[in-house]
C-alpha cells in the first residue's frame, strides 16, 4: 500500500515537480546498486577464484609430491631386495663347484641358509643342460621336472641370469623365480635356480599404509598385473592400462584423466627385473577439494557479499531518497519563489487600486456631507429624515473603505527599517482588523489581555505588523470552525514586551515543533509555503528580539514573542 501511495502522489505532482516522479530515480537506484555492487563485489570474486586456482595447484603439488615420494621409496626397497637375492645365488654358483651342489643334502643346507640370512626363497634346484631339474631342495615334488620349454629357461641361456615374471608354474601359485647359469665345460652347463616368494614382494609393496584413493601395484611389459591392484585387478589379469614408456629415471610423475577421474600416476623401472612399479593417486575434483578444505573461504564470500548487498541497497535507497527530497525541495523553492513574487505584484497592484479608490471615496465623503448640510438647513426639506439617515449610511460606509485602504497602504508600505514610538494595543487591533471577515465567517472569537501600563516601544511599524499578521493567520488556519485564539500583551519592567498569540486548534506534534522555524518546512502541505515562520524569526531577531512557540499536539499552540523597549539599530529583511 505504501508503495502505491508513493506512486499515486508521483503520478500527481504538478507538472514542474514532473522531473521528480519516482521511475526516474527507481533508474537511479538500479545504477547505483549495479554499478557499486560490481566495484565492491568483483575483487571478492577475483580473490576468490585465485584462491581457488592456487588451492587447485597446491592440492595437485602434494599428490604428486607424495606419489613421487611412494615411487622413490619403494623402488629403492625392491630393487635391494632383489639384488640382495641375486648376489647370494651369484655368490653360490661362483663359489660352490657342480659336484658340490649336484647333492641333495648340500643344496638343502644351502636353502635352509638362504632362509635364514634373506628370507623369501622357497626353493633351490639344479638344473642340467637338458632342462631337467637334477637336484631340488624345497616342499614340492619337482625333483627331474623338465624346464626346456620355459621361457625363463631360454632367457637364462641366452644371457647368463634372469628374473621371471610373475607365473603361476607347475606349483600353481603366483610366484617368479632368478636363476643363474655357469659352464662345466666345452658345450655342457648348468642352472642353478630358486623361487622366490611373492610375499616377500607383497609386504613391500603393502607396508606402507596408504588411503582409499591411493594404489601402488606391479605390473610387467605386457601389463600384466604382478601384484593386486585397488583399482585393476588380482594378479596376473592383463590391466586396462597404457604400459609407460622404458626409463632410466627412478620415477615419472605425471597427470592422467580416465573415465572421468583425474589420477596423479607415476612409475619407475625395477633395475635388474622385468617389474614396473606403478602408483596411482586418485585426486578429488579440485573444486570439491576446495569446497572441502577452503570452506571458510567460501563463507567469507557468501557473508561478505551478502553484507555488501545490504549496505548498499540501504544506502542506495537512503541516497535516492534524499536526492529525491531535494529535488523536491528544490523545485518546491524555485515556485514558491515565483509564488512569491506573483504575490508581491499583486500587494502592489492591491496598494495601488487602494490608492486610486481613496480619490473617488474621498469625493463621495465630500458629496455626501454636502448633501447632509443642504438637507439640515432647509427645514422644509420632505423625507428629512431619512435622507440624513441614508447619508449617515454613506458617510460610515466611506469611512469603512477609507479605513481598509489605509490599512492595507499601511501595510505595502516599502519594508525598510524605520525607527518609531509604537502603542502595540493599537497595532494588534490594527492586524486583527485585517482578518475581521475571515474570523467573521468562521465565527472565530479573538479574546485580548492588554496589561495596564504597558509603554510603547520604539521600533518599524510595518515589521511588526508582518510579524504579528503572520502569526495570526497561522493561529486561525490552526483552529476549527468557532474556535478561539487569545491575545496578550505584558510588559516585561524596563526590559522590554511579551506579545503571546494562543490557539485552540490542532496544535504541533513534538517532532514537527523544533523545524517549524527552518525555511521551506510546513505542515500545510500543498497549501503551505514553509516561508512564514522563518520570515517572522528572522524580522524578530533583527528588531532585536526573541520569539518561541510552546505546543500540545491536538489541544493548541502558543507563540511568545520578546520585544525590547527600543533598538538603537535595524537590519533589513
Amino acid at each position: 500500500m505504501k508503495n502505491q501511495s508513493n506512486q499515486d502522489s508521483a503520478a500527481t505532482l504538478p507538472p514542474e515537480l514532473a522531473g521528480t516522479r519516482m521511475p526516474r530515480y527507481r533508474r537511479l537506484r538500479r545504477n547505483i546498486v549495479a554499478i557499486t555492487s560490481l566495484v565492491a563485489l568483483v575483487p571478492l570474486f577475483v580473490l576468490t577464484g585465485i584462491n581457488y586456482f592456487q588451492d587447485r595447484e597446491a592440492y595437485r603439488a602434494e599428490c604428486n609430491f607424495s606419489v613421487s615420494q611412494i615411487l622413490s621409496n619403494t623402488k629403492r626397497t625392491l630393487e635391494s631386495m632383489v639384488e640382495e637375492r641375486q648376489s647370494a645365488l651369484s655368490l653360490i654358483i661362483q663359489e660352490r663347484s657342480y659336484a658340490d651342489l649336484a647333492n641333495d643334502q648340500t643344496i638343502a643346507t644351502i636353502l635352509q641358509n638362504l632362509k635364514n640370512s634373506f628370507g623369501g626363497f622357497v626353493d633351490f634346484g639344479v638344473i642340467n643342460s637338458d632342462g631337467i631339474q637334477t637336484h631340488y631342495a624345497g616342499p614340492y615334488d619337482l625333483k627331474s621336472r623338465n624346464y626346456k620349454d620355459q621361457n625363463w629357461f631360454h632367457e637364462v641361456i641366452l644371457r647368463g641370469s634372469h628374473v621371471s615374471d610373475v607365473f603361476m608354474g607347475h606349483r600353481n601359485f603366483p610366484h617368479f623365480v632368478i636363476a643363474y647359469k655357469n659352464e662345466r665345460g666345452p658345450g655342457d652347463y648348468y642352472i642353478i635356480r630358486s623361487t622366490i616368494d611373492m610375499g616377500l614382494i607383497n609386504h613391500q609393496v603393502y607396508s606402507l599404509n596408504f588411503d582409499r584413493n591411493t594404489d601402488v601395484f606391479i605390473i610387467n611389459a605386457e601389463g600384466i598385473l604382478q601384484t593386486e591392484s585397488i583399482f585393476y585387478g588380482p594378479v596376473l589379469q592383463k590391466a586396462d592400462i597404457v604400459v609407460p614408456t622404458a626409463s632410466r629415471k627412478r620415477e615419472v610423475v605425471e597427470e592422467r584423466e580416465e573415465n572421468g577421474e583425474i589420477y596423479s600416476a607415476g612409475y619407475a623401472y625395477i633395475e635388474g627385473t622385468p617389474f614396473i612399479l606403478m602408483v596411482l593417486k586418485k585426486l578429488d575434483h579440485p573444486f570439491r577439494h576446495w569446497l572441502q578444505h577452503r570452506s571458510d573461504v567460501l563463507w567469507f564470500l557468501l557473508l561478505s557479499s551478502a553484507l555488501i548487498l545490504i549496505v548498499i541497497l540501504y544506502e542506495s535507497a537512503h541516497m535516492t531518497k534524499q536526492l529525491r527530497e531535494a529535488d523536491l525541495r528544490r523545485v518546491r523553492t524555485f515556485h514558491n519563489i515565483e509564488y512569491t513574487n506573483k504575490m508581491a505584484t499583486i500587494g502592489r497592484m492591491a496598494a495601488g487600486v487602494a490608492h486610486e479608490i481613496n480619490n473617488p471615496m474621498a469625493i463621495i465623503n465630500e458629496k455626501a456631507g454636502l448633501i447632509q448640510d443642504i438637507v439640515e438647513y432647509n427645514k422644509d426639506f420632505p423625507q428629512k429624515e431619512k435622507i440624513l439617515g441614508q447619508v449617515e449610511t454613506i458617510i460610515k460606509s466611506v469611512d469603512r473603505c477609507s479605513q481598509v485602504t489605509h490599512r492595507l497602504l499601511g501595510f505595502a508600505k516599502r519594508m525598510e527599517v524605520s525607527k518609531e514610538l509604537i502603542d502595540l494595543t493599537v497595532l494588534l487591533k490594527e492586524v486583527v482588523g485585517f482578518q475581521s471577515t475571515e474570523l467573521g465567517h468562521r465565527n472565530i472569537v479573538i479574546n485580548y489581555d492588554f496589561q495596564d501600563g504597558v509603554p510603547s516601544i520604539e521600533s518599524d511599524r510595518g515589521q511588526l505588523q508582518q510579524v504579528f499578521l503572520n502569526l495570526l493567520s497561522n493561529a486561525i488556519a490552526a483552529v476549527d470552525e468557532g474556535g478561539q485564539i487569545d491575545i496578550s500583551l505584558a510588559g516585561l519592567k524596563d526590559k522590554g514586551v511579551v506579545v503571546a498569540f494562543t490557539d485552540n486548534g490542532v496544535g504541533i506534534s513534538e517532532g514537527n515543533l523544533k523545524h517549524i522555524f527552518e525555511p521551506f518546512y510546513s505542515t500545510k502541505g500543498e497549501f503551505g509555503t514553509g516561508l512564514g515562520l522563518s520570515i517572522t524569526r528572522d524580522i524578530v531577531e533583527k528588531l532585536g528580539g526573541t520569539i518561541e512557540a510552546l505546543s500540545v499536539h491536538t489541544k493548541g499552540t502558543r507563540f511568545i514573542v520578546n520585544l525590547p523597549l527600543q533598538k538603537a539599530e535595524f537590519g533589513g529583511v
